[in-house]
């Protein structure tokens, strides 16, 4: 049991990660599941395990590059609650202008026709973005 906090120790001074993420990663070296959870358990009673500041965290690193839907479904998929999602998400900044930085950054220019203007919807949706956010900002694009 103490190999098995040790190696979750070292997984956590690298970065943070969801106690599904870590739970997966040592499940290979535990002897029992009830010898793992254990563990688990008592990083989290230390707060050296924590989904709320996991899910803060990733979601104020990748923020500048992805919207709301992409950074939840990210979080799901590391087996953070959807409490510690919605709590997290506010720190990532309005959605819009979000999309508007990221349209500019790569495009800069209203879609000239149809299949550039699907070619952006495109692109926004992928990263993550209302349909919402980007009604909007191609909107502003196209009447600056």
């Amino acid at each position: 049991m103490a190999d098995l906090r040790v190696r979750a120790l070292q997984c956590l001074t690298r970065r943070d990660h969801s106690r599904a993420e870590l739970h997966a990663k040592l499940a290979a070296h535990a002897d029992s599941e009830e010898a793992l959870t254990a563990v688990l358990d008592a990083l989290q009673a230390e707060h050296l395990l924590s989904d709320t500041r996991y899910a803060s965290q990733r979601v104020s690193a990748r923020a500048n590059r992805y919207g709301n839907g992409r950074l939840r479904q990210e979080l799901r998929q590391k087996g953070v609650s959807d409490g510690d999602i919605e709590a997290a998400l506010p720190e990532a900044g309005d959605e819009g202008e979000r999309c508007r930085a990221i349209w500019a950054k790569k495009f800069g220019q209203p879609p000239q026709s149809a299949e550039e203007r699907a070619k952006q919807m495109r692109f926004l949706q992928y990263r993550g973005f209302s349909a919402e956010a980007i009604r909007q900002t191609l909107r502003g694009a196209s009447e600056e």
